[in-house]
């Protein structure tokens, strides 16, 4: 599975996890992170990308309002900050949990229109 980390997330996490082999970008180093939701989600697709994001209150509906559509996405990711804050020391949770949920999803299509909590 290939990832995005919304711009909530450090970019150090997109780092490490691609020295684990994973294909992870930051929204930041494609300069999306001025991008829209929609137009974002929609990126992502373009790359066969599951998103990572802390907005659930926007994606949630955008999902919704996509699946209505007969529109597919690749996947959100969604995290709370009461289970897994994001800060500094909370960096390598991330890097484990997302580098687990990735190994167990290795095709680029594993998440199309699913929706997982971390």
């Amino acid at each position: 599975m290939k990832l995005a980390l919304d711009h909530h997330y450090s970019p150090l996490i997109a780092e490490v996890l691609r020295e684990r082999g994973f294909d992870v970008i930051a929204v930041a180093e494609r300069a999306w992170q001025e991008e829209d939701d929609e137009p974002l989600l929609a990126l992502c697709g373009d790359e066969q990308r599951a998103l990572v994001t802390n907005n659930v209150a926007d994606f949630a509906p955008l999902a919704r309002a996509w699946a209505l559509e007969g529109r597919s996405h690749c996947g959100l990711i969604f995290t709370s900050d009461a289970s897994l804050p994001r800060a500094r020391d909370t960096i390598g949770r991330y890097v484990d949990a997302l580098a687990s949920l990735a190994g167990d999803h290795p095709k680029d299509d594993g998440f199309t229109d699913r929706i997982h909590w971390l």
